[in-house]
């Protein structure tokens, strides 16, 4: 096994230079994470599948690649964790269900061959809540064991945050990326809705689903997105010491359902930014997304959802029961009626942009809550869902429990480049002020 053990808590970017180097060897690297698994899975619960023995194999077909000259891909040798309902052809994708139980995909979901084509390494399938809607799986936050650590995208976040992977994939349909991000003091980033193919991805809601990332920092999460979103991030690498970005601070409409622990070290943080940041005015329809966002994800719950509700309803969770239930009472025209809303209010969010680089906003209502029965409320991340505009979410801040809080960042849609140029900005300049903690009383 690995004498090296500190190896697990390196960046996947120093990583990935030292694979392709010779420097470190694939196997090394894995039987690391290994270690870092047998440490803090039993604690965790971040896999529903991984095999020990099959990653080893991988890793040692990448050194041998390495050794005979072939030519090696960003992420050479460098494991990646996925969400277990994006298929992959030699692992089973169960989707969180008892439904789909031993279910064996014949192909790779397209992310998952990007992974592989770019040298990647999928270590294994992280869990996931039932059908990545609400009812939890039995992941817990690697802070406290006895908190939530959000979801839909539980195990992603966990075991990125525990040190078992350096990467790993998720979904977002609400907050289901940038929630469990903050709540296990990661970086979560969800592209432009458009950017990365959900071919073999559990489909929920065509509306909304999307992929993202897991990571602990920017710039190895922008190193997965580029080899998984097929598109070129080289501008995102500008020199980060230029003047400082305009961030627009957005409470949102929810801003009073905060924590007040998380609104104090917020509005802390927030001074701390100086001339740098000034309030951001939304759209006036702002407000209405909540409802309009519900509308059209529990109708494509319903529909996308219909076969497991006949035939075994009786086995899914009351909330994904629920859930269907009232997406089943939508009618087409209530339907077609948010659905063009969304276009409305998605391009009344653009005109932002003219005067900042990025919103600066909550990730979350506040730290991880106690307690494994719920995921948490992902009313922080609904309206860029909604608009499909790419997220960020940094782990800068700590509640008053000491758990974290995420700093969430929006960009113009399209524009993830520059929004991870500037979550670069934010996560290296404001170090004399990360991890700020609201002090109990």
């Amino acid at each position: 096994m690995s004498t090296r053990p500190d190896l697990a808590l390196l960046s996947a970017v120093d990583v990935a230079a030292q694979l392709r180097t010779g420097e470190l060897s694939a196997r090394e690297y894995a039987q690391a994470l290994l270690e870092r698994v047998h440490q803090r899975e039993p604690e965790v619960r971040a896999w529903i599948h991984l095999d020990e023995q099959q990653l080893l194999s991988q890793a040692d077909a990448a050194d041998k690649a390495l050794a005979a000259g072939a030519a090696c891909g960003a992420l050479h040798g460098v494991p990646v964790g996925v969400k277990d309902i994006i298929d992959t052809a030699d692992m089973p994708t169960e989707n969180g269900t008892v439904l789909h139980q031993g279910r064996q995909p014949r192909e790779d979901a397209l992310v998952v061959s990007r992974v592989r084509a770019a040298g990647g390494l999928i270590m294994g399938k992280t869990v996931t809540t039932e059908l990545a809607t609400y009812a939890p799986g039995k992941t817990r936050n690697p802070h406290d064991a006895s908190h939530t650590p959000g979801g839909s995208s539980s195990g992603s976040a966990a075991a990125v945050a525990a040190g078992m992977v350096p990467l790993a994939i998720g979904t977002q349909t609400n907050g289901s990326v940038i929630r469990p991000a903050s709540f296990c003091g990661v970086v979560g980033f969800k592209p432009t809705s458009t950017w990365i193919p959900r071919t073999g991805v559990l489909q929920q809601s065509p509306a909304f689903d999307q992929v993202g990332v897991f990571a602990r920092s920017v710039d190895d999460a922008a190193l997965l997105v580029q080899c998984i979103a097929g598109r070129d991030l080289a501008h995102f690498s500008a020199p980060t010491e230029a003047a400082a970005p305009r961030f627009g601070f957005a409470r949102t409409p929810m801003w009073g359902r905060m924590a007040p622990d998380a609104q104090a070290v917020f509005t802390e943080f927030v001074k701390t930014l100086g001339q740098a940041i000034a309030d951001a005015q939304l759209p006036s329809d702002a407000a209405a997304v909540y409802d309009l966002h519900r509308t059209l994800m529990e109708a494509d719950i319903a529909h996308s959802f219909h076969a497991e509700y006949v035939r075994g309803g009786d086995r899914l969770s009351g909330s994904l029961r629920s859930q269907i239930e009232r997406g089943r009472a939508v009618t087409s025209a209530d339907y077609k009626r948010a659905l063009d809303r969304r276009d409305e209010i998605a391009q009344a969010f653009d005109g932002i942009f003219q005067s900042f680089d990025a919103i600066l906003t909550p990730a979350a209502l506040g730290t991880a809550p106690s307690g494994l029965g719920s995921t948490g409320d992902p009313i922080m991340c609904t309206l860029w869902t909604f608009t499909g505009q790419p997220a960020i979410t940094i782990p800068l801040l700590k509640g008053a429990n000491g758990l974290p809080i995420g700093v969430q960042l929006v960009g113009r849609r399209d524009g993830d480049a520059e929004l991870l140029r500037t979550a670069r900005w934010l996560s290296r300049f404001a170090g004399p002020f990360a991890m700020i903690r609201q002090e109990r009383k």
